[in-house]
Order: C-alpha cells, then structure tokens, then sequence
C-alpha cells in the first residue's frame, strides 16, 4: 500500500477515542428522556456529526431495502456487529504500522541489539497473526450476507484457540516500558531515529508507545464490544449463547492478563521493599506468593495524648512509614536518608481498626485512630495518626479496614439510587489503591472527598479503587443508572445461567465447522482502505472496495 493511501487510514488509538466519546454523549443526551423510549432514538443520537459511520448508513444497506422490513432492535444488533468488525479492521491497520514503520524498519533496527529488539516488540508477530486470522473471518461473514447473521461466534473461537498470544504480550509489556526507558537514556542514535519516526505523517503524531499497548487495549475493548452485544441479544437465543461464551473466554484472558503482571510486579516489588527493612527483634518473612502490597506512605504520629501539652521544643507529631499488604501491615521510622526502615510494630491485616476523628478541632485535622487488636508482641496498641489531606485520610482508613462502611455505600451498591459517574478521562493508577479507568467506564459511587478524590466500583468487573474526580462526571438521570444497572445484571446472571465453556472445546452450533487455513492476508486483499480491488478469500472472485470518510471523526466504514 502507497503511503498516501497510509496517510488516509484511520488508526485505531483514534477510532477507540472516538467511539468512547460517543457512549459518553449517549448517556449525557439521555438525560431528561423516558426509559421507554423507542430503539430509533439511540440511533438518532449516534447519528450525529461527530459519531462512528453506522451499519445502516452503508449504500448497499440502503439500497436492500432492509431498513424498511428490519425491527428497530435488530437494526440496532447489527449496528453493534458492525462496531465490533469495523474496530478490528482499524486495530489491524494500526499494528499493520507498529509492524512496517518501526519492526521493519532497517534503520531502527540497526541501532538495537537482538536482545533489545525482543525486549521491546516480545511477540507481536503472533499477535498480529492472530488479528490477521480474526479479521479474515469477520470479512468472510460479512461478505455472506449484507444481515450479519452473528460475530460471537467467530470471536469465541479465535479467542479459544489464538488469544492467549495477547497474555504473553501484555506480561512483558513492564519489560517493555522498562527496556524502552533504558534504550533510550543510553542510546543517542536510537533516541534520535526514534524522534524522527514517530514525526511521520503515517503516525498521526501519536507516540511509539501509544503502538506498543495496542493489544491490551484492544482485548479489554472486545470484552466491551462483545458484552454490548450480549445487552442486545435476545434471551434464549442463539446470539446470545454465542455472546456469554466469547464474554467469559474474554474475561478470563483479561483476568490472565491483568493477573499475570500483578505476579510479576509484586514480587520484583516486594524484594525491593524487603532490602529496606531493619527489624529491632523478631523479623518477619516479607516474601511470600499469597502477599502483595496494597499502600505504602509517610503518615504523621501523635507523640502524646491529644488532651495533654507536648514540652517545650518536643514536636507533637513525629512521621512514621506504613507498609500496608493484603495480610499485613508494618509500622515503621525511616532513617533520615529514607532509604531504610526500622519496623516499630506489625500486626495481620485482620486485627486492624479504624475510628474517625473529625469535627475535633484544627489540632485533629486529617487525623484518624489505628487500633492493633494483637500486634507482634500479641497486646493491642494504639496508634493516633495525621494525614496531609482529607483523601489521604479516608484512603488509608479504607485500606487498613476494607470492611468499613463508605459514605455512599448502602445494603447493596447495586441500587438505582446509589450515585454513578462515568469517566470522561482516561486515568492511569499511580498508586496501588487507586484504579486505572477508561473513557465510558461506568462505576457506582462509593467515597467522595471534598479535596477532588473519589472511591469507585466499575460496573462490568466490579473492581475498586480510587480516582480523581476531575477525570469523571456524575450521570444525574435516574433512568441512566437504571439502565447501566439494568444491563450490568443481565450480563452477570447470564454467566451464571451458562457454565463457562472449557479452553480447548469445540465450537457449537451452525456455523460452527472450520474453513481451511490458508487464507488471505489483509494487507494483500480483503477490506482495504481507500478505493482499491481486492480478492475474496472465498471465491477467489475480484472486487471493490470503497470508504466513505467522513473528516470529522476519521472513520472509514467500508462497502462494495
């Protein structure tokens, strides 16, 4: 493919950004609306200027006559088919140029030495073979019929038997970041064919790295296109047995994925934190395969009763180092390098308390109480801690009692009234409590703090953690929140009602027998983009290809 024809395509990082901002606007222009209304309407608010091409916008849907005899919520299960083919298509095109512009290329790849090539593209050449084969099939059943029979199955299969190459990947991805860190502090010429690179045209002015995290993005985002086809399927049928089956093959590689870099970064990070660590008398084995660290930080320490005056010249607060794991926490007194801690006091995770000191005066702000019901000397102790804000207060709290009640945390957090907010800013955690979100993630509100921090539950795995509450807004509609939980039930009573398929099981069902493997390869033929022929895999018969680009959101939804 020509490089003009490369400059037109649109990549993914854009195309994820683009549909996430469409699910945001859908959910802020449902405010004030009835539940009730019809199917056509949510089509209406994605056919706007700045929302993705849709199925039913295609020349050849339109010329069928299927928009006439199609049921509102059918045009609506293709529209969602849709996304799924047309995002991978853009996913391909975009390791398409991790693989050409920077694998490929011969000056990059003189600056690095073999063990640096591994290091920084592990095994994308099996991932990419891997969407390669997707792709080719998502084609091939789009090409039967312009009604997209289902994409499910399609997507539980290759999930069985090719994407456990993306667990692989996203384990090596802290290798990764690490080695691309070091490559570039300590090699100029790299440094500088990578500057030059990621100034081409073909990049978008998007960084090498933004290339390098693709296929963890993209196997959670098929989690989420999958699943919203699973909220649209209709109870009992075929669709939606195919759509439970590729959502939990799905979860449980995101699970392995996410999994498998949690083993790895703990105990790198808990050998690190064990060189640190000066016992007074009894030490305590810090390694271990069932711990982790959940926080760590500098608090401050009350030297005294809070009803008596400290001495003259005697601080009333003296700063000690916390090192909270899942099972355990140290009390410890950093040296005044900071480089070492001796451990005062620890106690298991499960004889912890925790009492609020508010409304106590200046003195006691930000100041909260840490009972140790049996610490290592087997005898309670007391410790009165200051922390430097009020979110840094209830974050410790939570961490230390996971059981304390939240602000807005009722019988069951799964209620129309609980608060919910969704993320209008991607968020990276930087710290082990907080929780990495995403674009059009759904959470329940569950802590709110007045210095712009905020504790939430994501919906669709129901994990926790803190964020800032400057990169999320509050959905105000109730029948927003009823519907998010609405949907979020239906997704996990289906798991329940399915039992989860075994890895290596056959595929079920009409559509279920495999095509030969030799196929076509995208980048020499099915879907294009730009106007070019191409060659069914099928029928070895020519065709065209056209795409309709729409400028003001890149996308090229494509049609013969």
């Amino acid at each position: 493919m020509d490089n003009s024809c490369m400059t037109e395509t649109f990549l993914y990082q854009e195309y994820r950004d683009s549909s996430k901002q469409q699910e945001i606007e859908q959910r802020r222009q449902w405010v004030g609306l009835q539940l009730c209304a019809p199917p056509s309407l949510q089509l209406q608010l994605r056919n706007t200027s700045h929302s993705l091409s849709l199925w039913q916008t295609l020349e050849v849907v339109q010329n069928s006559g299927l928009l006439d005899k199609l049921p509102q919520r059918e045009v609506i299960m293709q529209e969602a088919m849709f996304e799924l083919v047309t995002s991978e298509a853009s996913y391909y095109k975009s390791l398409e140029i991790l693989e050409t512009h920077f694998l490929r290329n011969p000056t990059l790849v003189n600056t690095l030495s073999q063990s640096d090539m591994h290091f920084l593209f592990s095994n994308i050449e099996g991932v990419m073979k891997a969407s390669e084969r997707f792709l080719m099939d998502l084609e091939h059943r789009i090409e039967e019929n312009i009604l997209i029979s289902d994409v499910c199955d399609i997507v539980y299969h290759h999930a069985v038997d090719h994407f456990n190459v993306f667990i692989t990947y996203v384990i090596n991805q802290n290798y990764q970041e690490k080695n691309y860190r070091r490559i570039l502090e300590g090699n100029q010429v790299f440094r500088d064919v990578m500057e030059s690179l990621e100034k081409h045209p073909r990049v978008r002015g998007l960084s090498f790295t933004s290339f390098l995290i693709l296929p963890f993005q993209r196997i959670t985002r098929l989690k989420l296109l999958v699943q919203n086809i699973l909220k649209k399927a209709e109870e009992g049928s075929e669709r939606e047995v195919n759509a439970i089956k590729a959502h939990q093959r799905l979860e449980q590689i995101v699970k392995d994925c996410n999994e498998g870099v949690r083993k790895m970064g703990r105990t790198e990070e808990l050998i690190s934190i064990e060189k640190t660590l000066e016992f007074k008398s009894k030490s305590i084995p810090i390694i271990s395969h069932s711990r982790w660290l959940l926080k760590k930080g500098e608090v401050q320490l009350m030297s005294g009763p809070k009803s008596t005056r400290t001495s003259k010249g005697k601080k009333l607060y003296q700063p000690v180092y916390l090192f909270l794991f899942n099972n355990l926490l140290l009390i410890t007194k950093p040296n005044s390098s900071g480089d070492k801690f001796q451990v005062l006091d620890s106690c298991t995770r499960a004889m912890l308390r925790t009492d609020d000191l508010e409304d106590q005066g200046q003195l006691l702000a930000n100041v909260f109480n840490l009972r140790l019901l049996e610490n290592q000397e087997e005898r309670t102790a007391n410790y009165m801690l200051k922390t430097g804000s009020m979110s840094e207060k209830l974050r410790w709290m939570c961490a230390l009692t996971p059981s304390r009640r939240t602000r807005f945390m009722t019988t069951s957090t799964h209620q129309s009234d609980s608060p919910q907010v969704q993320c209008i800013q991607s968020y990276s955690s930087q710290e082990p409590d907080e929780l990495s979100i995403e674009m059009a993630d759904v959470l329940n509100l569950l802590e709110r703090t007045d210095d712009g921090w905020m504790m939430g539950e994501r919906l669709h795995d129901s994990e926790r953690g803190w964020f800032p509450s400057r990169v999320v807004e509050e959905i105000q509609s109730k029948e927003v929140r009823i519907q998010n939980l609405r949907e979020a039930q239906r997704i996990h009573q289906a798991h329940e009602g399915v039992g989860c398929p075994q890895t290596g099981g056959a595929r079920t069902g009409p559509r279920a027998t495999r095509r030969p493997q030799t196929r076509t390869s995208p980048t020499n033929g099915a879907i294009r983009w730009g106007k070019v022929e191409t060659r069914s895999h099928k029928s070895r018969r020519r065709q065209t290809w056209t795409c309709n680009y729409d400028p003001a959101v890149n996308i090229f939804p494509f049609v013969k």
